[in-house]
């Protein structure tokens, strides 16, 4: 490890910002920094604890995390917040957007906000997202919050990530009944049903208890949890405590029930594929030789791609032309 990674390691630990903000942003750039920083500090047990918060688009997640982030200040919590949004298409960066709502933090020594672009990853998180959690944790932030970018209803890495995961429903779009067809009902650990002063709160609550009703049923013979639904309105804060509560009752869960080890077990499975995907083709390419001239070949029609593929993947080597 490099003398400066090192010294990024150490003020990491140490609760420095700046130097957390800095490994996390090598590591979006795919900086060997990065993975360096991240060597340095991953193999800890795990401290903070992982809120995800999910859910399609117009059901207020961001203002629901700026609710969150403040009542986690109230109670003493020190509070990291990894916020996906969408690329820009120019820059690549992140638009920015969640942070705007919960700029009203960005004073306080005991918030870390950081948002994170897509880059055109797919699951509703940025590739660097886990790795930035594991960052958070090491700084001594003794809460995650990960909300996912919420352009869809496929946003289910959050669940590998996250020790608790809030899926955000709202009245009036029926997502209620399209978060069962896409999964997104499976993966919660708590509802939150936001935005629930509008009219349809109602029936839309009686809609997700019936799901609920039905997934207890499904989940039969695993360790008990019957997901809560919250009613919350973020802007004003109503329900907030109750939906933190209801995080906290399931993380006693975890604990108690050993659901919580067969789940940690899990997420450093799915690191270890994450970090495989990620790193494997880049790889694969730096040592592949002659790349330039089988590309030219490859536009020329001269040489067939399946067999160029094979090659590289075989033994890194690409055939000769």
């Amino acid at each position: 490890m490099s003398e400066r990674a090192r010294d990024a390691a150490a003020r990491l630990r140490a609760g420095d910002t700046a130097a957390l903000a800095r490994a996390i942003r090598w590591l979006e750039d795919g900086d060997a920094l990065g993975a360096s920083v991240l060597r340095e500090v991953a193999g800890a047990p795990e401290r903070a604890w992982r809120i995800g918060v999910t859910g399609p688009a117009g059901a207020g997640k961001s203002t629901l995390v700026d609710a969150l982030i403040t009542e986690l200040r109230r109670r003493g919590q020190r509070v990291g917040v990894l916020a996906v949004d969408p690329s820009s298409p120019f820059s690549g960066g992140a638009l920015l957007g969640d942070r705007l709502r919960m700029q009203r933090h960005t004073l306080d020594p005991g918030v870390f906000i950081r948002s994170m672009a897509t880059r055109g990853r797919m699951g509703g998180l940025a590739s660097a997202t886990h790795g930035a959690a594991i960052l958070v944790d090491a700084a001594g932030f003794d809460v995650v919050l990960i909300e996912t970018v919420g352009v869809g209803q496929d946003e289910l890495d959050v669940a590998e990530l996250a020790h608790t995961t809030v899926v955000v429903s709202v009245p009036g779009l029926g997502d209620e009944v399209q978060a069962l067809k896409a999964g997104l009902f499976e993966v919660a650990d708590v509802h939150a049903l936001n935005k629930a002063d509008l009219p349809g709160a109602d029936s839309a609550e009686r809609n997700l208890r019936a799901l609920l009703d039905l997934e207890t049923q499904r989940r039969e013979g695993e360790p008990r949890w019957a997901p809560p639904l919250v009613r919350t309105v973020a802007a004003r804060g109503d329900g907030v405590p109750a939906l933190l509560d209801a995080c906290d009752a399931h993380r006693v869960h975890l604990a108690a029930s050993g659901e919580g080890e067969r789940r940690a077990a899990t997420r450093a499975e799915q690191l270890f594929y994450a970090l495989l995907r990620e790193q494997a083709p880049q790889r694969l390419l730096a040592r592949a030789t002659d790349l330039d001239r089988t590309i030219a070949a490859l536009r020329a029609g001269e040489i067939d791609a399946f067999a160029a593929a094979e090659a590289v993947l075989a033994g890194g080597g690409l055939p000769a032309l």
